[in-house]
């Protein structure tokens, strides 16, 4: 029997002045959450307790990197390792997904 999860899409209905976030897998050694942010809407400063892979599907999103700003577009990919301050904020409409790897 393979073992496997296969997504055709990740659909996202992104809310007026909202963000939606969704788990769309987890298991014991991971955990990915896909995130629907309307344009100007935040995850403010914060940490997480495990490494995590930031995954723009589409949109564009400014993420603080601890001291450091960068611009995330579709097709960007960034390693947090456990316990960095970051934050998201759409410049437009976004979809990203987000990957915690438990260690």
């Amino acid at each position: 029997m393979d073992d496997y999860t296969f997504l055709p899409a990740l659909n996202v209905d992104i809310p007026d002045e909202g963000t939606l976030s969704k788990v769309v897998y987890k298991n014991d050694r991971v955990r990915v959450v896909v995130f629907g942010f309307d344009a100007d809407q935040e995850l403010t400063d914060h940490t997480a307790s495990m490494p995590a892979i930031v995954q723009v599907i589409s949109g564009k999103a400014r993420l603080t990197l601890g001291a450091s700003i960068v611009e995330a577009v579709p097709g960007s990919w960034t390693y947090l390792p456990a316990g960095l301050t970051h934050a998201v904020y759409a410049l437009e409409p976004t979809v990203m997904l987000l990957t915690l790897l438990r260690e």
